[in-house]
């Protein structure tokens, strides 16, 4: 059976590199029946924090990536690391090096002057030196000397590092934490991991990793490495970018639906579909169309995206949506309008739910009315117009835009004016705002004593 997995680190807020891998180990196990894993990689103690794996755990959930096992968390496994080094250890292919770290950096400093590459230089490989008093040693991992690491990447294609170019690593630190490269390959072998799907910055650690499952005598999983998402400007991706925490686009109003069907389309295709639905991606979803080259994050097309998810919302479903969020901003909401007949009148702009608290609170509390649009529409013309019509209005016996629409054509035909002397007037007295949507429907969503009210008002400035 494939399995998956996604090991993040809590030091932050998941990030959208983040949420990608996810998303493609997820979609990967579901479109082949396997499993997905979470686990959480909590071994660098210094910036790992419980509110940093609560906010990836609400990422993930609200994605909708669920997960079959797990979370699993290394520093619960810490006696596993040990015994596994020491196993290592009684093999030959790891030892105790006690080098300190002020021999560690006269060490890297003397072969930076040399024009060398930086590397600990295995003094204590095979030595019989007698361990030094007081210095805790680290347990490093006797790399083969020789010969080259290969392996086919499912995303990269072939690839081979030469074991000259690899350094002896620290497989434990002197207080017995496993580092990243020992840790994950002793979860990837107990967790029975077949496929590793992992960022590209990572392609340096797998030939280190390879060594490993030979020396412990496993099976090695099939890796893909992904490349990273870059700016729209083609740098990598950072705040300025957008790059911000997967939970910001939750409360800037973007749809989990949307988002997952974007994170998909950064380095993925099928075909030429833009616009696909979850059972889609599972449906869909390999690693032979990962793209090869880095993707470029475009917020605009985001913001596209979300709105073709956000028009396919029945107006009931998008009002529930900003009840369930917000609802105190709600109920003010209804006490002026019917919330769900604004969102009907405003919908065809919305590309977000922001956009659609935004418009709704502005039709609910109108901005200042500059003087100059008053100047130009509530004047005494504007004013004797909004005069008759609150009369008309005041007199329907259905408040709806059916209604409101004819009475609106009446009084341009009774005054014999041009439709814009009355429908100008009364929209900036019921919006305070030149361009809206269809006036007679913004009209009809605001409750009639309010609509009313903002006429009697503006007529009688």
């Amino acid at each position: 059976m494939i399995r998956t997995r996604f090991a993040p680190s809590p030091t932050g807020y998941l990030h959208l590199g983040g949420a990608r891998t996810a998303l493609f180990n997820w979609a990967f196990a579901r479109r082949y029946g396997g499993k997905f894993i979470l686990r959480v990689e909590d071994t660098d103690l210094e910036r790992s924090t419980r509110e940093s794996e609560q906010a990836i755990f609400d990422a993930m959930k609200w994605l909708g990536l669920d997960w079959d096992e797990g979370p699993f968390f290394q520093m619960q496994r810490l006696a596993r690391y040990r015994e596994v080094g020491e196993a290592l250890l009684s093999k030959d292919l790891a030892y105790w090096d006690y080098t300190s770290k002020e021999e560690l950096e006269a060490m890297r400093e003397a072969q930076i002057a040399r024009g060398e590459k930086p590397r600990y230089d295995r003094r204590w490989r095979d030595s019989h030196e007698t361990p030094p008093e007081g210095v805790a040693p680290v347990l490093r991992f006797k790399n083969p000397l020789a010969g080259d690491v290969s392996w086919d990447d499912l995303v990269k294609g072939p690839i081979s590092i030469s074991n000259e170019e690899l350094d002896d690593l620290v497989l434990l630190r002197q207080d017995g934490v496993p580092t990243y490269n020992f840790g994950v390959v002793v979860d990837d072998i107990d967790m029975a991991m077949t496929h590793v799907i992992r960022g590209d910055d990572h392609v340096n650690n797998t030939p280190r990793q390879i060594n490993l499952y030979r020396a412990l005598d496993a099976n090695l999983p099939l890796f893909g490495h992904v490349p990273m998402i870059l700016g729209s400007d083609g740098q990598r991706l950072s705040k300025r970018h957008g790059a911000v925490s997967v939970m910001q686009y939750k409360e800037d109003g973007f749809l989990p639906d949307a988002m997952v069907n974007y994170l998909a389309r950064l380095g993925w295709s099928h075909g030429d579909e833009e616009v696909f639905s979850r059972g889609e991606l599972v449906e869909w979803f390999d690693l032979a169309h990962v793209s090869k080259s880095p993707a470029r994050w475009d917020p605009e097309k985001l913001r596209w995206l979300n709105g073709e998810y956000l028009r396919r919302l029945p107006n009931e479903e998008i009002a529930k949506q900003m009840h369930d969020a917000k609802p105190g901003v709600y109920r003010f909401l209804e006490s002026v309008m019917d919330p769900i007949a604004m969102i009907a009148a405003g919908r065809a702009k919305f590309q977000t739910l922001l956009d659609v608290e935004q418009f709704l609170m502005a039709m609910a509390q109108p901005p200042h009315l500059e003087a100059a649009l008053a100047n130009d529409h509530l004047g005494e013309g504007g004013r004797r117009v909004l005069g008759e019509l609150a009369a008309k209005l005041r007199a329907l016996p259905e408040w709806s835009a059916a209604a409101i629409g004819p009475v609106l054509k009446e009084t341009v035909k009774a005054l014999g004016v041009k439709p814009p002397a009355v429908m100008m007037p009364f929209r900036v007295a019921l919006t305070h705002q030149a361009q809206t949507p269809a006036i007679d429907a913004i009209a009809a969503a605001l409750l009639k004593d309010v609509a009313l009210a903002r006429l009697d008002e503006a007529a009688a400035r």
